[in-house]
């Protein structure tokens, strides 16, 4: 362990990473692109043995590798793939049989460090983390597992005891892929780098915070899996919350993931339980029609709430969250409503000068924007609004996926892109009302911005209009 809490923990880089569950759908649609992206940057250099339930060779694994490749919309460089699946080897077997873990034993021979990486239902993590010790593979090794972490603050604190008998926390890393979003973590540059707007970043100047993780799509063939989870579980705890730390944790005292993790805490820890009565659940028409979802479910497709911090920097400004499916489009966007200057000197006969905005868009066209006023050229009317921004597509060309981070953090043991436990329980301790709540969701359309009473949350004067993009073609300025 490390000698103080904010000294940085000092991870090993990895000789192969083991990643279980390579046939399944996450690794299909995130992991190997990202493996292979990897690859291409020159980051990748350990071999990659699978571990899977079935039948495959090697081949097979290999061919459902370039069509994951291919279907992620990557033009394949034939170079760069054959470099890549030279890397990959699959073993099969139960995961409950200790066979399956003597081969796997016998394939890392030899590497001095490995990284296994749980891409597996979260019911078989200390399953597996039980059967790598039993066969000594939790030496010189860490264990990487996919959210979520636990279903409830109960359930979190229980697993990291299990998962902890096994492997220390130097050696246990949680995934969240909102951390290894490049757009979440510029939250946090552009509040601390730069001090035009490190300053205004307090109660004084900030009179609502919004954010919005919306998608244009429905749960398609995963009901049986979203009707046990539900939208609370499934992205509030987690990557909602995670935003709101970097939007409002105060600076770190040093520049690594302990010390930040920490801040993360400090800010989640004076952030108050959610209020029912401050929420809105809603659930899509159709839902309950979809395969694999009850007949009469209460599981919320829509979440919305009003949250406070009650610290010094934050006290009284409301933070309003929403995320939903099958909404008008797909975005995730937070927007910083400045507060209205002390006098109206600029607006017209019947209308008042608009805040100020900043809005920060983390996925899609990434980037940030401010809106500012201007003088309209004809007399006696108000400011025009006009944006100004960086798009970070533009700025700083292809951003890499997530799980490109999130995988070459396991590999080379840098805890930044991963979850701190104690904000974890933190996320889990702030939802915790609403977690199984009797009252049945709201319905609302497809295709609209969830249920009208969502408009209504107390104090709320309505939800900033998010665009398809952050900046309509020409727009920068």
């Amino acid at each position: 362990m490390s000698d103080t809490l904010l000294s940085p923990a000092g991870m090993e880089r990895s000789d192969a990473l083991v990643l279980f569950g390579i046939t399944g759908d996450l690794a299909k649609k995130m992991l190997l692109p990202a493996l292979y992206r990897l690859t291409e940057s020159g980051k990748l250099t350990v071999p990659v043995i699978g571990v899977a339930a079935g039948d495959w060779d090697d081949d097979a694994l290999r061919r459902h590798a370039r069509e994951a490749v291919v279907a992620a919309g990557t033009d394949i460089d034939e170079a760069v793939f054959e470099r890549f699946a030279a890397g990959l080897s699959l073993i099969t077997g139960d995961f409950a049989d200790d066979t399956t873990f003597a081969r796997l034993r016998d394939a890392v021979a030899g590497f001095g460090f490995v990284t296994h990486y749980l891409a597996i239902p979260p019911s078989l993590f200390t399953t597996v983390a039980a059967a790598l010790a039993a066969a000594g593979l939790n030496r010189d090794a860490r264990l990487v597992v996919e959210k979520p972490f636990g279903n409830d603050l109960d359930s979190a604190r229980k697993l990291q005891d299990e998962l902890s008998a096994h492997f220390d926390d130097d050696h246990l890393l949680r995934v969240d892929h909102f951390l290894g979003n490049r757009a979440v973590e510029s939250l946090m540059v552009s509040r601390f780098a730069n001090t035009l707007l490190a300053p205004i970043w307090h109660r004084a100047y900030v009179d609502n915070v919004q954010i919005t993780l919306a998608e244009d799509f429905d749960v398609a063939d995963r009901g049986s899996f979203y009707d046990r989870v539900g939208c609370l579980r499934d992205v509030v705890q987690n990557h909602m919350l995670q935003v709101l730390a970097f939007l409002t944790m105060d600076p770190p005292s040093a520049g690594n993931a302990r010390a930040q993790g920490l801040e993360k805490w400090r800010v989640l820890h004076a952030t108050r339980t959610m209020d029912p009565a401050d929420t809105v659940r809603g659930q899509y028409d159709g839902y309950r029609d979809v395969a694999g979802v009850q007949p009469d479910s209460v599981t919320e497709t829509y979440f919305a709430t009003r949250l406070f911090i009650d610290n010094w920097r934050w006290s009284g400004v409301p933070f309003y969250l929403r995320s939903g499916k099958a909404l008008a489009l797909t975005a995730t966007e937070v927007v910083v409503e400045l507060r209205e200057p002390p006098l109206e000197l600029f607006g017209g006969e019947h209308s008042r000068t608009p805040a100020n905005l900043i809005r920060f868009r983390i996925d899609g066209d990434t980037g940030i924007r401010a809106d500012l006023m201007v003088s309209k050229p004809e007399k006696g009317t108000g400011p025009l609004t006009v944006p100004v921004g960086v798009d970070y597509a533009q700025v700083l060309g292809r951003q890499e996926l997530p799980y490109e981070n999130i995988l070459h953090g396991a590999v080379e043991g840098d805890p930044e892109w991963f979850a701190f436990f104690p904000t974890v329980l933190e996320c889990w301790r702030i939802v915790e009302p609403l977690l199984d709540p009797a009252d049945p969701p709201v319905a609302y359309a497809r295709g609209s911005w969830g249920p009208r009473s969502a408009d209504r949350l107390p104090g709320l004067q309505g939800w900033h209009e998010l665009g398809t993009r952050l900046f309509d073609a020409g727009q920068v300025h």
